[in-house]
């Protein structure tokens, strides 16, 4: 039952996330995490995490992280192959009408007009990972007496050097993992 339910929802992220693997998440955190209660939302926040380190299309390196955590490598397979058959069939279906009519004006408009939807959701996804990491709650629930300010601190500093510096994206994900682990390590000893 368990994978059927993980299939059908990653299935339907394949099918409505347009716009890439970071329009992806809020659609993934919602199946996942407010439908089904299958992960806490810091869980989830984890598995995002390991998913934008590791190589590849985040949504389904997101898909195949949950698939694992929640049903070992056969659910893995299962959410993976959910959330790229959508595209495999859209992407073979768009394309052959994009090169039969792509010099029509209709569907440059559609085109225009899919770009406004695709900032939002990718904006809802950075608000979401931001309201965790700050507040450890999502954007509905938060209390301001949760702020983290240590995470805070640590999200400045790693903007400014990024900013002001021009360090690579890589260096600072390291860096501010070096960081957290150390806090982490602090926290527990």
């Amino acid at each position: 039952m368990l994978i059927i339910k993980l299939f059908f929802s990653f299935l339907q992220v394949g099918l409505f996330s347009v716009g890439g693997g970071y329009a992806a998440i809020p659609l993934i955190q919602d199946q996942i995490v407010n439908v089904h209660s299958l992960m806490t939302m810091e869980e989830f926040s984890d598995l995002i995490t390991i998913a934008e380190m590791t190589p590849g299309p985040i949504s389904i390196n997101s898909s195949t992280f949950v698939g694992t955590r929640l049903a070992g490598p056969f659910g893995a397979i299962i959410c993976t192959l959910g959330c790229i058959i959508p595209s495999f069939i859209i992407c073979l279906t768009l394309a052959y009408f994009y090169y039969k009519y792509r010099n029509f004006t209709g569907v440059q408009t559609v085109l225009a007009s899919l770009r406004p939807a695709v900032v939002a959701l990718i904006a809802s996804a950075g608000a979401s990972i931001l309201m965790l990491a700050l507040f450890k709650s999502d954007i509905n629930s938060f209390k301001f007496s949760d702020f983290q300010i240590i995470e805070f601190a640590l999200f400045g500093v790693c903007l400014y050097i990024l900013r002001k510096y021009k360090t690579s994206a890589i260096s600072i994900i390291f860096g501010s993992g070096l960081v957290g682990t150390l806090m982490y390590i602090n926290k527990i000893l």
